[in-house]
């Protein structure tokens, strides 16, 4: 799961592009094949199987910088992808009608960017969404209308948000809408049935984990990835032994609850 890839070194939920590159490099040269949605559902579902090291690269928001940035280094090392966008934003971004900054500026100015109007500087449009989605590598997702919490939303409001945002990209990028990203992670029975209602054959979550035989497609869990290639390394090889990641991630929750 990643957030913006740009130049704010240290900023949060951001990888710095020369990092950024090194995770891609790491995975295109150890033999990770990178899959879509499609085809991880494929794989779930019990049409296709998957042999050796896969894993599924997502990215919240829609930030421009995934285009500025991250896009050149995945199309170098054909990497496929997915982006999770806030219909909302993105429309506003392309309403604007105004030339794309080739620069960003930190998540905290971008957030207050977008509440004063200006998501145009730090959100995709739909053009060059259009863009990335003719390379055949990725693929753009519901992340919601608004960015709303889904755990405190009426049924009306679920649907406005997430029939709402799935309608606008199907009619914007001309393909299916799969798959919805929580915002925040927030989430509950309710919201999961009307997404399930509504047709999304996938839903991702913020739960640390990994996604193997047996794993609902309806609670996808992912793993926040860091600003180091190392670290990037250690993680992959953790988790892509089936013995290694249990005992990892049982660690791990165990210190999350004493903590607690």
């Amino acid at each position: 799961m990643y957030h913006h890839v740009n130049t704010h070194r240290g900023d949060t939920v951001t990888v710095t592009p020369d990092v950024f590159e090194g995770q891609m490099e790491y995975l295109h040269n150890a033999g990770y094949r990178t899959l879509k949605i499609s085809e991880m559902l494929d794989a779930l579902e019990g049409r296709m199987s998957i042999e050796g090291k896969a894993v599924v690269v997502t990215f919240d928001d829609g930030w421009l910088d995934n285009y500025l940035f991250a896009y050149p280094i995945m199309r170098k090392y054909g990497i496929n992808a997915t982006i999770f966008v806030i219909t909302d934003w993105i429309e506003k971004s392309s309403a604007a009608m105004l030339p794309v900054p080739d620069s960003v500026p930190s998540h905290r100015e971008s957030k207050l960017l977008i509440r004063e109007g200006q998501e145009y500087k730090v959100v995709l449009n739909w053009d060059l969404a259009s863009e990335m989605s003719g390379s055949g590598l990725i693929d753009f997702y519901s992340h919601t209308k608004s960015h709303p919490n889904c755990s405190l939303l009426s049924q009306s409001d679920l649907a406005e948000e997430l029939a709402g945002s799935k309608a606008i990209i199907q009619k914007r990028l001309k393909q299916p809408c799969l798959s919805l990203c929580w915002p925040k992670g927030k989430y509950n029975d309710a919201a999961v049935k009307a997404a399930k209602d509504m047709g999304y054959r996938a839903l991702f979550t913020t739960t640390p984990g990994v996604v193997k035989e047996g794993s609902s497609v309806f609670a996808v869990n992912r793993i926040v990835v860091k600003n180091s290639v190392s670290w990037f390394k250690r993680r992959l090889l953790i988790y892509s032994n089936a013995v290694t990641s249990s005992a990892y991630l049982y660690w791990k929750k165990s210190l999350e609850d004493i903590r607690s």
